[in-house]
């Protein structure tokens, strides 16, 4: 069962700071579906809904110089590395003024600024690439820690297990982790994975790993610090399963035909990481519902804001074609 925090040690100002990242995601990603059914983001586009206490609660463990690496589903991952929802939303519309100017669109977008390494297509790429980032970090002797993110179906891959054995083996400073949304695509956990307790995926390596309530944005700040410890220490790797949901479909065209609307319901009824947070503050009071909505209006305004840029931003040159390009 996945661990939940024993007591809250947090701050009312850093539970805040949780709520406002994790509600921008949210009304980010809503946006961003809207965009879709409306024809002016194409091809792929996954939805972070659901999952942003993960992402929320692991950055706020960030320092300086630590990097982040993931998959496709990153969107959320972009804006809590604090890269600006106008570009971000740019590159979704495949605008100039998106991060990868309009031409790597949902899924392969990046900035070294933020230390943010993508936003990556192929299942399980992004994993051996973490581990050679730690590895960069390791060679030049500093504290940095690489946070690679991969999903329950990617935990399958030969190649993940292959980045393990190196990450242990020359003690890398890489946190593995598996944000389990309980479906890789459309198939449940349970039917594609014959150890379903992911967080022992390293364990074969001697690799140290720990489930953690994903919907919870406190226990995973607790709960992580941990890992990120180890790894920052010397320790070498950890793998860290977040148990977590996605409301929306694997894509922007999937019916998720796979699971019960009761389901979903259930899961928004009684785990929203943004609802739980919300009850924290309201409970510590460390916040009324005055406060809150304000926040929410703020938000939307800057979501608004985002997209009016990046429908307003030109279309990349034709001379982009030859630009970026490797011979």
């Amino acid at each position: 069962m996945a661990q939940s925090p024993s007591n809250d040690t947090i701050s009312g100002d850093q539970l805040l700071e949780d709520y406002r990242m994790m509600l921008l995601i949210r009304r980010f990603e809503e946006r961003a579906g809207q965009l879709y059914g409306m024809g002016h983001i194409g091809g792929f586009c996954h939805l972070y809904i659901g999952q942003e206490a993960v992402v929320t609660g692991l950055e706020a463990l960030r320092e300086e110089g630590d990097q982040v690496i993931t998959g496709y589903r990153d969107h959320g991952h972009m804006l809590a590395c604090g890269m600006d929802p106008k570009g971000v939303m740019a590159e979704l519309t495949g605008r100039d003024g998106g991060y990868s100017k309009g031409k790597g669109g949902s899924m392969h977008m990046f900035s070294t600024d933020k230390a943010f390494y993508g936003g990556h297509g192929i299942v399980g790429a992004q994993v051996p690439i973490g581990a050679g980032i730690a590895f960069a970090n390791k060679y030049r002797k500093n504290d940095n820690v690489c946070f690679t993110y991969f999903g329950d179906g990617a935990a399958n891959q030969g190649q993940v297990f292959e980045a393990m054995n190196m990450a242990e083996l020359w003690d890398l400073p890489v946190v593995f982790v598996i944000e389990n949304n309980q479906y890789a695509m459309g198939t449940a956990v349970k039917r594609a994975s014959a150890d379903t307790h992911l967080c022992r995926r390293g364990a074969s390596f001697g690799i140290p790993g720990k489930e953690v309530d994903g919907m919870d944005v406190v226990a995973v700040r607790q709960e992580a610090k941990e890992a990120v410890d180890h790894a920052r220490n010397g320790g070498g790797p950890y793998v860290l399963e977040m148990k977590t949901y996605r409301y929306r479909g694997h894509s922007m065209s999937d019916p998720a035909k796979y699971r019960t609307r009761q389901e979903v319901d259930d899961m928004r009824t009684h785990s929203d990481p943004i609802e739980r947070c919300k009850k924290r503050l309201l409970d510590g009071e460390y916040a009324d519902e005055e406060t809150l909505k304000s926040i929410d209006t703020e938000i939307k305004a800057q979501i608004k804001e985002a997209a009016d840029f990046a429908l307003e931003s030109p279309e990349p040159a034709s001379k982009e074609l030859y630009t970026d390009v490797v011979a």
